[in-house]
């Protein structure tokens, strides 16, 4: 199907850019910490944002809009280099001919089923890796007809370039509101919280600051041992959905499902809560109902109904969050970037790891799946584990080197059993290159889970991307089967409420 990019990962060695030899001086940078992390065999992740269109997609358009922002950006225009003299990694800048970046393979018209043929090509991709000799990323355009687009483009990015928020803040900083086509998106932004000025609050202040800090400091203090018990011994209950060993290398399958952001917002406002609560809370729901389907299979029970309670008691299962920790500069900022290189600008990977455990059970109140999803984060949210798991990243990396960091990561990973993230996206239509866009999905693969589950919303829209290992979740559309049945019983708990 994709015949021709399927290539081995060549051996790194010294490459002579173009722009070196037309004598031109370029800065070279070495690659960070977290970089050089994704190029071990353990983490050799790259990322993929999947865009549904409203037409045809036109390859030439493309083109000549990436010429004008993405290429300009100077890690989509540099190698990753080993310099044998100083024995490291270093971007090298070079020029970028778009031919080998863009695919746009030839499709059959009269294929039987469009979206199993969208969903295979994208699974044979993670089969492949991109050659070291060219900047790290490829777009892939598909005219094809789907249930909810008239062409898909995928954009496959190399982790080392870029953490997730990063990357999509960026794919999002060359996009434009469809209404305005010289108007960047809108992204929705945390709201400030104000102050009251009563006299009572501002004498009990300095107490609550206290105790803010005494819990910051306690949680942060637990969640540090937690992770290191999890790089030493401390394994989730095994499941259906933990994989076998070496599964990092093994090809992913992405299923999306997408559903109504009103209707999680309708969970939200209810509740008093975040959206983040809610996807959580339909996520831990949605787990619990496929591990319960999964356990009766498994003991050839006949009996077995998706009513009946097959789960173990006290399953430990835990997710990996990747969690910003820069400074949220914006849209507008990562637009600049892309025109304008900044030495200070905050790009690359800056994001640390947060263990989020997920209560797996049957409930028979479909609203406690929530309220333990809000416990659970207002918790995390009062503690500094993502910025020490990203410190200490760091400085074994710069200590004892990038094998031991490569191998304590695998372990936190191995004793877990899936990744998650939750990301905010466009409140209006957008366009991509003059394409207006239908949907926007993403995910990531490379890492060692056999399940991840990324939320994603654009406009009044909420899709799910489940990336999975086959091996691990054979069935990866009843898994979004039963996260869309978990969000319904949610919402139609809050509307029996109301009656």
């Amino acid at each position: 199907m994709i015949e021709g990019l399927r290539s081995r990962k060549r051996a790194l060695k010294a490459i002579i850019t173009k722009r070196a030899e037309h004598g031109e001086k370029e800065e070279e940078q070495p690659l960070s910490p977290a970089a050089l992390l994704f190029h071990e065999p353990n983490f050799n992740c790259y990322i993929i944002a999947i865009m549904g269109c409203k037409t045809k997609i036109n390859p030439q358009i493309v083109k000549a809009g990436l010429e004008e922002t993405l290429i300009k950006h100077p890690r989509f225009s540099s190698l990753q280099v080993k310099d044998k003299k100083r024995n490291q990694m270093r971007w090298v800048p070079t020029i970028v001919n778009l031919d080998d970046h863009i695919c746009v393979p030839d499709i059959d018209p009269n294929m039987e089923s469009p979206d199993m043929f969208v969903e295979d090509y994208i699974s044979d991709l993670t089969r492949t890796t991109i050659d070291m000799s060219k900047p790290l990323w490829d777009l892939h355009l598909l005219n094809v007809k789907v249930s909810n687009a008239e062409g898909v483009g995928i954009f496959r990015i190399h982790h080392s370039i870029g953490d997730g928020v990063y990357l999509m803040s960026l794919v999002l900083a060359l996009t434009r509101k469809t209404s305005d086509p010289n108007a960047l998106p809108s992204i929705p932004v945390k709201k400030t919280v104000t102050t009251t000025s009563n006299i009572s609050d501002r004498l009990w202040l300095p107490f609550k600051a206290l105790r803010i800090i005494y819990r910051l400091m306690r949680n942060t203090l637990m969640d540090i041992f937690a992770v290191k018990c999890t790089s030493l011994f401390l394994e989730d209950t095994k499941t259906p959905l933990n994989g076998a060993p070496e599964m990092e290398c093994t090809p992913r399958r992405f299923v999306s499902r997408t559903f109504s952001l009103d209707d999680i917002k309708l969970v939200k406002n209810a509740m008093n809560m975040t959206v983040n609560d809610v996807v959580l809370g339909v996520t831990a729901a949605g787990l619990s109902r496929y591990l319960n389907r999964r356990y009766g299979e498994k003991e050839n029970d006949k009996g077995s109904t998706e009513k009946r309670n097959n789960l173990p008691k006290n399953t430990r299962l835990r997710a990996t969050l990747a969690v910003n920790i820069r400074p949220s500069i914006g849209i507008q900022a990562f637009s600049e970037i892309t025109e304008n290189y900044k030495a200070d600008a905050k790009w690359g990977n800056w994001t640390g790891t947060v263990l989020l455990p997920f209560n797996i059970a049957l409930r028979d109140d479909p609203l406690d799946y929530v309220r333990e999803a809000k416990t659970i984060v207002d918790r995390k949210k009062l503690s500094l584990e993502a910025i020490y798991s990203y410190g200490s990243a760091a400085l074994i990396v710069k200590s004892i080197g990038i094998k031991a960091a490569s191998a304590l990561m695998k372990k936190v990973f191995t004793h877990t059993t899936m990744s998650f993230s939750n990301m905010v996206g466009p409140l209006e239509e957008i366009s991509f290159c003059g394409h207006a866009m239908t949907y926007l999905a993403t995910s990531v693969y490379g890492h060692p889970h056999g399940i991840t589950i990324h939320f994603i919303s654009y406009i009044n829209k909420i899709t799910i991307v489940v990336a999975v290992d086959e091996k691990c979740v054979p069935d990866p559309h009843e898994l979004c089967n039963d996260l869309e049945e978990s969000l319904k019983l949610i919402k139609n708990a809050i509307e029996a409420r109301r009656t």
